[in-house]
């Protein structure tokens, strides 16, 4: 239901069972029969008559012959689509709102259409519209996921992606554990999850839409034992996160996305801590040696964490503006942060997630390096300076991760002496997105290329408590493990 169904929107309707049985209502109050007469005029009984009318059951060609001949009309009057008066064409309209997947799962009651009064049938036939367009507008998530990301990327610029409440809570759940410096061990995220009031249950059939699930009611934390390359730290603290930080069911999907980042802001927050963290970092600026690399090795945790971790802190603590890029193989933007004014490129949203990351920056350029296990690090020349960056290619292959900063920090890092150079002249169409003038000139209108779509460019975030989390398998597994 959009709002291009209005008044006698439902005409363009194909010939239905609904449609052929209001005809069939219609012309026979024209002529001023009953359902007892009209059924014994075609050799059926007047309940069988009510049912066609009524769209519950479809006629075969000889009873609609038998029908109109009765009715002494042509069976093209009986099945023309096209509604014989306004009345008729809001019936129509409402019936079928009333039989759509979307009212269903709305859990209303149905509505004798046919009885209401004109009035009623305006109002309700509004009210479904309306229902439908907010509907359609919450569902149509590519363009309000793209408006909340770059709501939310500027809230992290603002505040240099440090926020200070999570960093005491974090330190908060430390001291639960004991913690003292050095790696916070698998150990200790249980013992936090156990003076929380939690017992850890690790099943092998949890949903695939889910990272874990909490029964709230018996303090139960349920998480994969399946996943041998996530880290279990990071699913255990992620999950408490929700808990520990008051989160509900999000509202919107903005608020989702809010969720989402405080949760793995947190759990980075915990299994790096601030208080280990930072002297490490201070003291390798002092010797002008910072290192991704350093931090992921010396907390244990994944890259991608500790280059997250890395732009809480630099600027905060260490006065260094950076940029982090996760970039797909094909070029798409996935996550990005920047406070040092790397030229990334958006939509007319003002959002990055989702477009191409310029070819030279060494977010693209890491995925041709033959060396995956090497660090690999990059100058690139852009029309706002230039700027420094280390990337890796994740495991797998399917993402890189890329942290930089601008010329004038890079004294500060390991990897400087880079002699890899690149120049970048995006948004300027002509650096990497647009043909070179002879090729296009050759094979524009002679290349018919079957693009790879990812069905996640076109489809919305399935609805639910939590958008793309299956509500029917996480109630059916906590029914499974309820005793």
């Amino acid at each position: 239901m959009t709002s291009n169904q209005t008044d006698l929107g439902a005409a363009e309707h194909e010939a239905d069972t609904l449609s052929i049985g209001r005809r069939i209502r219609f012309f026979r109050k024209q002529r001023g029969l009953t359902l007892n007469e009209l059924g014994e005029r075609v050799g059926r009984a007047a309940s069988q008559i009510s049912t066609i009318e009524n769209g519950k059951r479809e006629t075969s060609v000889t009873l609609l012959s038998a029908i109109a001949k009765a009715l002494h009309t042509e069976v093209a009057e009986l099945i023309d689509p096209t509604p014989v008066d306004g009345r008729q064409a809001l019936e129509l309209e409402a019936e079928r709102n009333q039989a759509s997947p979307m009212y269903s799962s709305l859990g209303l009651p149905q509505v004798r259409i046919k009885s209401l009064p004109p009035d009623a049938l305006e109002a309700i036939v509004g009210l479904q519209r309306q229902l439908g367009q907010v509907l359609e507008r919450r569902a149509a998530t590519p363009e309000e996921a793209r408006r909340a990301n770059r709501e939310l990327r500027e809230n992290m610029r603002e505040k240099n992606n440090y926020f200070a409440d999570l960093e005491d809570q974090a330190a908060e759940l430390l001291r639960l554990a004991d913690y003292e410096s050095g790696t916070v061990s698998q150990r200790q995220t249980a013992t936090i999850a156990e003076k929380l009031g939690f017992s850890l249950h690790y099943v092998s059939d949890l949903p695939s839409s889910t990272r874990s699930i909490s029964d709230t009611a018996n303090n139960r934390l349920y998480l994969p034992n399946a996943d041998a390359a996530a880290d279990p730290r990071s699913h255990l603290l992620t999950s408490l996160a929700a808990h520990v930080l008051g989160h509900d069911s999000p509202k919107d999907f903005s608020e989702f996305l809010q969720q989402r980042v405080e949760a793995n802001y947190l759990a980075a927050a915990v299994l790096l801590p601030q208080s280990s963290a930072v002297p490490m970092l201070a003291e390798e600026k002092k010797k002008r040696e910072i290192s991704v690399e350093h931090l992921r090795d010396m907390f244990g945790v994944s890259y991608e964490m500790a280059a997250h971790r890395f732009t809480n802190l630099a600027t905060e603590h260490l006065g260094l503006p950076v940029h982090f890029m996760k970039v797909h193989r094909s070029g798409t933007i996935h996550k990005a942060y920047s406070n040092d004014g790397l030229p990334y490129p958006t939509d007319p949203l003002g959002a990055i997630e989702g477009q191409f990351a310029c070819k030279r920056f060494t977010s693209r350029t890491v995925f041709r390096v033959a060396d995956r296990f090497s660090p690999y690090y990059q100058y690139t020349d852009t029309p706002e300076g230039s700027f420094w960056c280390t990337a890796r290619v994740l495991p797998g292959g399917d993402f890189a991760i890329s942290v930089g900063v601008p010329f004038a920090h890079v004294k500060w890092f390991e990897g400087r002496e880079s002699q890899i150079r690149s120049k970048s002249a995006c948004p300027d169409p002509a650096c990497c997105r647009q043909a070179p003038e002879d090729l296009a000139e050759k094979w524009e209108k002679q290349a018919l290329p079957s693009a790879q779509m990812h069905a996640s460019l076109l489809a919305a975030v399935p609805p639910g408590a939590v958008p793309g989390v299956d509500d029917t398998e996480v109630y059916e597994f906590l029914e499974r493990h309820s005793g």
